[in-house]
């Protein structure tokens, strides 16, 4: 592992309790270097290659997850959280390098370890801010790191088990923000970048998707497979 430290970050306000998962269309030179001009950071960088840079120490306040809610997080997912950026030059709309997910499953491991982060707080940027951000992207492989015990995957069998059909109730119930009509809208395409990535199409340009995270008149709730979907995810992250 490779140190680059950044001064960006200030101390915790609560214990660490969650584990998030960003991508930058940078490798770790120009990510380095694009966190200074910003005065951002994350804890760890991995890139395409499998190598790991810490920028921040884990039990420091780095500032990557920015205004973010996720289950039990209302505000300050800062200070809940661990943030890790991946290389990826498609801003995680191509598939991820096997070195790297590799290196991001071992590591992943180690923090899971020592702070016992429960599953359902393993979460990916664009579930927290869903308005905002769109990475780590539709080709995360989140199935793969479920298989090694890092997060959830789901069982559309268990469907039947969930308590409604409701799709606001099933997304806040995973954890997700539906407050507004906005953050209802966008927290439906980040459950399907996440858990049914075949409905995102790709947007080959960066800085349109950058800056069109979601479709403003996305609705999902008349898609059956998608209620299923959800309320299969919903069964998995409420045991």
């Amino acid at each position: 592992m490779k140190e680059r430290p950044l001064p960006f970050y200030n101390d915790r306000r609560t214990k660490i309790d969650t584990l998030m998962y960003h991508c930058s269309a940078h490798h770790t030179h120009d990510m380095i270097a694009a966190l200074k001009r910003l005065e951002l950071s994350c804890h760890y960088i991995v890139d395409t290659d499998g190598t790991i840079t810490k920028i921040v120490p884990e039990d420091k306040r780095a500032w990557h997850g920015g205004i973010g809610y996720w289950r039990h997080i209302k505000t300050d997912i800062n200070s809940h959280s661990i943030g890790i950026e991946l290389s990826s030059l498609s801003l995680g709309q191509e598939t991820y390098p096997k070195p790297q997910i590799d290196s991001l499953i071992k590591l992943s491991k180690e923090i899971i370890h020592r702070y016992h982060i429960k599953p359902q707080n393993i979460i990916g940027h664009s579930d927290s801010a869903p308005t905002r951000k769109p990475d780590p992207g539709k080709a995360f492989p989140w199935k793969r790191l479920a298989r090694n015990h890092i997060g959830l995957w789901y069982n559309l069998k268990e469907a039947p088990l969930a308590p409604t059909d409701d799709l606001k109730k099933l997304l806040k119930g995973i954890g997700y923000d539906t407050r507004t009509p906005q953050s209802f809208a966008a927290s439906q395409y980040a459950f399907a970048r996440r858990f049914l990535p075949d409905l995102i199409p790709e947007d080959k340009d960066i800085h349109h998707l950058v800056e069109n995270v979601y479709p403003p008149d996305i609705d999902f709730r008349r898609n059956k497979k998608f209620i299923k979907t959800a309320q299969a995810v919903f069964v998995r992250f409420n045991p």
